[in-house]
């Protein structure tokens, strides 16, 4: 078998929910009573949930008693559940399928390394799922990007030590978590932004079948 593994982000990688997450946001926000621009939610990406509502709280200048940001938290998630709840297919970023098929037809162990919660569900709902021989998410980490928690969990459910493994990711903070656990970490999305990648693409299409061979380790 091949010592090298593959992990994936999700959102922004696979799949592009952060829309979803922006729009649940928005409503919150104008329910507080001000504005959250697009980019604003610029500083969310790769942040976990509760850190997001108190980056909003901030840009607000609202306080909020412990029972009221529970209350927040829970609200922002429904209105985003609402959202993925109608997601298909067609959501799948461009040419996803493409790499996922050709790292299965090669026997590659695949993971998800994503802080969402609701990884699962957004995985079913656009029929990846079964492509996945692990997957860690934000109910399995205490700790946000960038710490390599969530990637290195991912490599001991793969029985794959970190250093084998090629990390996907569109987050600055993931990045950084993917360099902290001594992975190979590929950038996709604006290469400016994600220079400290070890390969930038701007997505998938960019991706040759020929680079995914190159990034396989030889048999052990």
């Amino acid at each position: 078998m091949s010592t090298s593994a593959f992990i994936f982000d999700l959102d922004g990688v696979i799949v592009d929910t952060a829309k979803y997450h922006y729009l649940a946001w928005k409503k919150l926000a104008n329910e507080l009573g001000f504005e959250f621009t697009k980019e604003q939610n610029e500083l969310f990406k790769g942040v976990s949930r509760k850190r997001c509502l108190e980056i909003l709280l901030d840009i607000g200048g609202v306080t909020a008693t412990q029972e009221e940001f529970n209350k927040y938290m829970i609200e922002k998630n429904e209105d985003y559940l609402e959202y993925i709840e109608k997601m298909n297919e067609s959501e799948i970023l461009p040419d996803v399928p493409k790499v996922l098929d050709f790292l299965k037809e090669n026997n590659i162990p695949i993971a998800l390394g994503s802080a969402s919660k609701n990884a699962r569900p957004i995985l079913e709902k656009v029929k990846l799922l079964s492509y996945f021989d692990a997957i860690v998410d934000g109910n399995d980490v205490t700790k946000a990007k960038p710490d390599p928690e969530v990637f290195l969990i991912a490599a001991n459910k793969l029985e794959t030590s970190p250093e084998k493994c090629i990390v996907f990711e569109d987050a600055v903070a993931g990045i950084q978590a993917a360099n902290n656990a001594n992975m190979v970490s590929i950038g996709i999305g604006d290469a400016q932004i994600l220079s400290e990648a070890d390969h930038n693409f701007n997505d998938f299409t960019e991706m040759s079948l020929d680079f995914l061979k190159s990034l396989m380790s030889p048999e052990a």
